[in-house]
């Protein structure tokens, strides 16, 4: 159907341009008049069509040259107004384009300005009173050749080359309030000149340029407004966990226009566990950028509360209903333990997880699909799993696997056969290898979705470098927390920092005793840093208090505070937990563990 339009207006531009008027009956003129506005009609509609900047242009051209004109010089204001501010002065024209037409390239107009070159306007010349009134003019009017010398340049300085009489028009790109910039038509000697009616073509077709570059301007405006809300809401980096390492991309729709709600995020939890987060905001715009930044979060801050992940799908779910029931999206919720080496994972209307597993085998992972997020109503549920050493899990949204020409579980499962295929090459690769590959995998063409992707290679938690004990509560319990912690940092060689740790244990497991009712957990880690984690079932979270000389107590956590390096304590759905960590030498650190 456009095409056709596009060969009507050519077909109709030269009756309606090029035909001589005469003064003939109504019945003789009324054939040309009917010619010119269909052929308005179909330039008009084409370059309404355009979506950015350079395709309304284009239609321009393609609409007024051979019909309407042999050639077209466009200039732009440089840089293009935002919003409706008046347009400063002095201001600067851009040469954009030139489009001539195959028979009139042998015209002596081969001088043309070079494409880019710059023209400052000061407010006081005839070009810019031409631009600031708005009408298009013939290039044979007096005072009008100062403003065609500027707009062509070498070509109008040369005698003889600008086709004589009424055979060029300049039609200014009036916005509101705004300057964007000029349209020279041009036409061949032995071509009919230009008319009174061709003046309101051309008006028309300025009119209507003008518009397009408007819409243009404001729709590329708010895209990178709203790409640039976008990646200031993603992580800056990814943290590095002990025993996982991680690795992301983030890809835009091709189209500016389509940027989302795709979102990811690795967040490190107690015990040296991280979550690892995907969601995708249904629609595409600034809206849903914003949506999806208040989405993360919240997704934060139920992180913080250690609660597992169908948990925290479900006060996730109850949050979105109160940003508007019309915001819905998809969300991915996975907890990764190093020291049991199991993976805790609830979904919500997300595609799933893809596993690849040591040996090579790509594995979908079942977990029940649950319901979007702002539906409401629906219960989440958390499938746990074990996590191989060396195993590698993608979390990803479905612009990977989902296209215009393919469904969402015919691309998932190509993307698991494909991984699965290269499986000799990516098991072992880097993260961020296997990244590039999988994006490799969409080949060329148009993104009509964003696509975040985030993977984590499960290095696991060596076992000789954990001792964990569960301590009745009692008042003889930290003696024996203090006898365990020597024997353990003695069959690591840590007898450096025995005495300091031994001290610290001492002081947070008495601490939790006074509120226990249910067995202490006592853990210790050994990685570049000697961390300890002390866990009860009391809610209530420590604080450090300043003692008086008086006092027989309160100094315990000031100790943890004077000697540990770092310390902090955290809520957790059955209670809380209280860590430390103590400095390793050098010589003696266990680092991250190798991976296989």
């Amino acid at each position: 159907m456009e095409h056709s339009r596009v060969e009507a207006a050519r077909d109709a531009g030269p009756q309606t341009a090029a035909g001589p008027q005469t003064a003939a009956g109504p019945e003789t003129a009324a054939g040309p008049q009917t010619d010119r506005l269909r052929y308005l009609d179909v330039a008009t509609r084409q370059i309404a069509r355009g979506m950015d900047l350079d395709e309304t242009l284009r239609e321009l051209r393609r609409a007024a040259v051979p019909a309407f004109a042999d050639a077209i010089v466009i200039h732009l204001h440089n840089p293009l107004p935002v919003g409706d501010e008046k347009s400063a002065t002095p201001f600067v024209l851009q040469l954009h384009s030139i489009d001539i037409a195959p028979e009139a390239q042998n015209a002596d107009w081969s001088r043309m300005p070079v494409l880019g070159s710059l023209l400052t306007c000061p407010d006081v010349t005839e070009l810019a009173e031409l631009l600031w009134a708005g009408r298009p003019t013939f290039g044979d009017e007096p005072g009008i050749a100062p403003a065609v010398a500027e707009l062509l340049g070498p070509t109008a300085s040369v005698p003889g080359t600008l086709p004589p009489g009424r055979r060029l028009i300049i039609a200014p790109l009036q916005g509101r309030h705004r300057v964007l910039g000029t349209v020279v038509l041009l036409r061949r000697p032995d071509r009919p000149a230009f008319t009174g009616d061709d003046l309101l073509v051309a008006s028309q077709l300025a009119t209507h340029t003008a518009l397009g570059v408007q819409k243009a301007v404001m729709y590329g405006h708010e895209a990178s407004v709203t790409d640039t809300l976008q990646r200031t809401m993603l992580p800056s980096s990814l943290p590095e966990p002990t025993g996982v390492r991680l690795a992301s991309r983030y890809l835009p729709a091709s189209k500016t226009a389509q940027v989302g709600g795709d979102w990811y995020d690795a967040i490190p939890l107690p015990g040296s566990r991280v979550a690892l987060i995907v969601g995708d905001v249904m629609g595409h715009s600034m809206t849903s950028a914003a949506i999806m930044g208040q989405l993360r979060t919240i997704v934060q801050t139920l992180a913080g509360l250690d609660l597992p992940p169908d948990e925290v799908l479900h006060h996730l779910d109850e949050q979105a209903q109160r940003l508007g029931s019309e915001h819905i999206a998809t969300c991915l919720y996975a907890i990764y333990d190093p020291i049991s080496h199991r993976l805790l994972v609830a979904n919500a209307g997300h595609p799933p997880a893809v596993l690849l597993h040591p040996d090579g085998h790509g594995e979908v992972l079942r977990v029940p699909p649950g319901a979007p997020i702002g539906v409401g109503g629906v219960a989440f549920e958390s499938v746990e799993m074990p996590a191989p050493r060396g195993a590698t899990l993608l979390l990803y949204t479905d612009g990977l696997v989902e296209s215009r020409g393919t469904d969402v579980w015919t691309g998932i499962e190509s993307l698991r056969a494909g991984l699965q295929a290269s499986a000799h090459g990516l098991v072992s690769a880097p993260l961020e290898v296997l990244c590039d590959r999988v994006l490799d995998t969409l080949g060329p063409g148009d993104r009509d979705d964003d696509i975040a992707l985030l993977t984590a290679r499960f290095d696991g938690f060596p076992p000789d470098s954990v001792a964990y004990w569960f301590l009745e509560p009692h008042p003889l319990t930290a003696g024996r927390a203090r006898r365990l912690t020597r024997r353990a940092l003695r069959r690591w060689g840590l007898d450096s920092v025995l005495d300091s740790t031994e001290l610290l244990v001492s002081e947070v497991v008495t601490n939790a005793v006074r509120f226990a009712s249910r067995p202490v957990a006592l853990r210790l880690l050994r990685t570049d840093v000697l961390r300890c984690e002390v866990a009860d079932d009391s809610p209530q979270v420590p604080r450090m208090r300043h003692a008086a000389p008086g006092d027989e107590g309160g100094r315990g956590l000031f100790l943890v505070d004077q000697i540990a390096r770092r310390w902090g304590a955290r809520r957790l759905s059955t209670g809380k937990v209280v860590w430390f960590e103590q400095q390793i030498p050098e010589e003696l650190r266990g680092g991250r563990p190798e991976a296989p």
